[in-house]
């Protein structure tokens, strides 16, 4: 858990290394995915904080110390901006968006606890499959990324099936309130 609230420690890593922990016994599998979704939450509230209270000037500014550089905080924000709070769930699932849509979330003053519920119930699923990996992989854990990297294409089309699911409602309320 304390690993994953420092957004920048790849989950790809830590949580395989917990599902070898399982299969070794010292840990039990359901109370690590739940201590690797809680620190995985915790870790986008400091990108959402830094959004919120620093906003843009700030990021761009310091980011280039955290590894943030200001075209990915540009493609963050338009893809919040097309999209609406939802993204907070689903750009989770994107490999280079889910760490950065923290920040755009915090400089529209999304709100937090939404956020939050939003970012605990994406990264719920994502946490499970990396230690259940991690398990199955037994010692060779390592190879579970990789794994996990094989079959993200599918899991990347589901995720974008429903983000296309989520668009249609969308447009389709707003055009049906709009008249």
């Amino acid at each position: 858990m304390l690993a994953l609230t420092f957004e920048f420690v790849p989950a790809e890593l830590v949580l395989p290394l917990a599902g070898y922990w399982v299969y070794q016994g010292d840990m039990s599998y359901w109370p690590a995915v739940l201590a690797g979704t809680v620190g995985g939450t915790f870790g986008p509230l400091t990108l959402y904080a830094l959004g919120r209270y620093g906003g843009r000037p700030f990021i761009l500014k310091y980011g280039k110390y955290l590894f943030i550089r200001e075209h990915q905080v540009e493609k963050a924000d338009l893809f919040f901006q097309k999209y609406g709070a939802g993204v907070a769930f689903f750009a989770r699932f994107l490999p280079g968006v889910r760490t950065l849509i923290s920040i755009p979330c915090g400089m529209a003053k999304m709100n937090v606890w939404l956020f939050s519920i939003y970012t605990f119930c994406a990264t719920l699923p994502i946490t499970a499959v990396y230690i259940y990996l991690g398990y199955t992989f037994g010692p060779h854990y390592k190879q579970a990324a990789a794994a996990a990297e094989d079959y993200s294409p599918f899991i990347i089309a589901g995720i974008v099936v429903l983000l296309g699911i989520y668009i249609a409602i969308k447009n389709k309320w707003s055009y049906s309130f709009g008249k």
